[in-house]
This record gives C-alpha cells, structure tokens and sequence, in this order.
C-alpha cells in the first residue's frame, strides 16, 4: 500500500482535481483554486489537514471542531475521496484510519463525518469503520 503523509504544496494540482470529481460526484462545481488551498492548507494560519497517499491514489481533509463546554477536540472528516481505479483496495481504510491517527496527534478526542441522507453506500461504510450515527439538530448558516 502507498505511504499516507500530509499533503504539501506541490500536492495541490492533485487535491484540486479530487475535490472537483467528489464535488461533481455530488452534483456540485467545485470553486475552490489553488490558491485558496495554498492559503487554508498552508498560509499563516492553516484552516485544515490534508492527508494523501504518496501516489495521489486518494486524499482527506480535516477541519478543527470543538466542544468548549467539555474542553475536547476534534475534528470534521470533511473529504475522503479515493480516486475510481483504487477504490475496493483497502485505500479508504487506511487513510480513515490516518485520519484517525492525525487528530489523536492533535488533541482530539473525536472525529466526525457528514454524508448526504441518499448516500446510503457511505453510511454503511462509516459504520461499518467504526461511526456511530448521530440525531441530527438542527443547523443554522449566515453568509458573511
């Protein structure tokens, strides 16, 4: 199995090109560019984790949560893409468990997933890997 080691700069073309599939996956255009990558992966104030296989076989992106009134950690697995002709490798699995690794390196003592309510392929896989599903409440947005 490929080597899993955080992402770098020169590792933008290729997590570009992953979140725009995913992104189409889900019936959406990626606006993201490398610059705004540049700047949340690797800026002075890094807003989120990448993690990918050396052979840009797959990627994952980790965001910062926390619960302040319990003093914990964690983090939101906001991607996991595994790029078509790897999936069914074990690739998923392992950079699950990367990501796993990266956030108890970090403090945290969580990681949560989200997936569309007919992906029903991705929840079965998050609990079959350990997940647990969570009632959902109620979620609010402003655009800033």
């Amino acid at each position: 199995m490929p080597h899993i080691r955080p992402a770098t700069p020169a590792d933008i073309p290729a997590l570009l090109d992953g979140i725009t599939q995913l992104a189409a996956h889900h019936g959406d255009a990626a606006s993201a560019t490398p610059a705004t990558l540049a700047r949340d992966l690797f800026g002075p104030t890094p807003w989120m984790h990448a993690l990918i296989f050396d052979n840009h076989a797959g990627y994952a992106i980790l965001l910062p949560l926390a619960q302040i009134q319990y003093g914990r950690r964690g983090m939101d697995l906001h991607h996991l893409f595994i790029w078509p002709d790897h999936r069914g490798s074990g690739m998923g699995r392992a950079l699950l468990a990367a990501c796993a690794d990266r956030a108890r390196g970090l403090g945290c003592t969580y990681l949560t997933v989200g997936t569309h309510p007919a992906n029903t392929a991705a929840e079965t896989y998050y609990l079959a890997n350990g997940f647990a599903r969570r009632d959902p409440s109620p979620r609010f947005a402003m655009q800033l």
